[in-house]
């Protein structure tokens, strides 16, 4: 004798609380997006060995004297202090008529970054590439 099941299994899977699940990883991967690509500055670091492939026709300094905290700004190698306010005329002036105009910052070890990136928005402002200097290993 065979007996016959009232109930029918349904083959069915309940999509509400997935729909959940996907609608909220869709957020979360929005949001951590526009995390992702901070504003930055763009620079051409050149390699430890020596080599660059562009040859900066610019170059500002960065000194740090420790005894009195304080930052003198040396363009082209001048021995003579220029202060920062300056900084961006002369280097327009040098720069002025170059196709592809470029300049290289060298800085002591012991500035703080914040110096380094006050130059580097000179070279944003006016749309120079940046090559920060470095020392081969």
């Amino acid at each position: 004798m065979r007996i016959n099941r009232r109930t029918k299994l349904m083959a069915e899977i309940p999509m509400s609380s997935m729909t959940d699940i996907v609608f909220l990883l869709l957020l979360f991967f929005l949001v951590t997006s526009t995390l992702v690509n901070p504003n930055a500055l763009k620079l051409l670091l050149p390699r430890s060995t020596g080599q660059v492939s562009g040859k900066a026709t610019v170059s500002v300094s960065i000194k740090h004297h420790l005894e009195d905290d304080t930052f003198t700004y040396h363009i082209n190698g001048d021995l003579n202090p220029v202060p920062f306010n300056m900084v961006e005329p002369d280097v327009k002036q040098l720069l002025q008529g170059e196709k592809e105009p470029e300049f290289a910052i060298y800085a002591d070890e012991s500035v703080p970054i914040g110096e380094v990136v006050a130059v580097m928005n000179i070279a944003k402002r006016n749309n120079y590439k940046v090559i920060l200097a470095t020392r081969p290993e």
